[in-house]
């Protein structure tokens, strides 16, 4: 899991980033509201806490935002000094999955955390899945195309996995390093470039076999579904 955090307040973002490292959660930090648009255009997370009041843009439009725009958006937690029982039902609206108002303990922070965590995990996916002529068992590692068993290595498996998991959803490079490789720092570019590769030749990914990877150039990669199209 990814979480990022956005506040213009320096020692509460100190203290939130010092709280989420020693729970080991990967996370990145935003200053402000115009910050941490531009970085959900371009990475991919899975919680978001946020401040209401922000200057570039307010943790509440952030939040619509999200929920207009992104498929599907992060569990978007505000995190705010606005006690106000109209201004709660205005962010649960919006979208937000949690509404924390300032000042709280960071244990409480880290429970909302980690209760938001579990709704999103809450949709993971069964044991097998069909994806038109591809079937994953996730127990074995093992995807199957037309009844027949693709030889994935360990890490391509996780890759194709995410992908299919994620169908029409755009996934930045470091998402996927986080999920795949648990975001190791070391990791070169052409490592996931060549597992995308591996994975789009073994399984054959290409429209007319109903699913076909994707480059989103200067973010990371795509898995479209062309058979849900053809229903439509």
């Amino acid at each position: 899991m990814r979480v990022a955090i956005a506040d213009d307040d320096p020692e509460l973002l100190e203290q939130l980033s010092a709280a989420l490292e020693g729970a080991s959660h990967s996370f990145d930090r935003y200053r402000n509201g115009a910050e941490m648009l531009t970085a959900l255009k371009r990475e991919t997370y899975d919680v978001v806490l946020i401040d209401w009041n922000m200057p570039g843009a307010s943790g509440l439009e952030i939040v619509t935002w999200a929920s207009a725009n992104l498929s599907p958006p992060p569990a978007m937690i505000l995190l705010t000094s606005r006690a106000g029982k109209e201004d709660v039902v205005r962010g649960l609206e919006a979208g937000a999955i949690d509404y924390i108002v300032k000042p709280e303990s960071n244990e409480v922070i880290l429970a909302r955390i980690d209760a938001a965590m579990r709704k999103v995990r809450a949709r993971e996916k069964p044991r097998f899945e069909q994806f038109g002529r591809y079937r994953i068992d996730r127990l074995q590692e093992i995807i199957e195309a037309d009844g027949e068993p693709i030889k994935l290595t360990a890490k391509e498996f996780k890759v194709a996995e995410l992908l299919f998991d994620n169908l029409n959803r755009p996934l930045s490079r470091n998402y996927i390093f986080a999920q795949v490789w648990n975001g190791s720092p070391d990791m070169e570019t052409r490592t996931l470039d060549m597992h995308i590769s591996r994975v789009r030749s073994k399984l054959e990914l290409r429209p007319q076999n109903g699913f076909a990877i994707q480059t989103v150039f200067g973010f990371g990669y795509r898995m479209d579904d062309y058979d849900a199209g053809a229903e439509e």
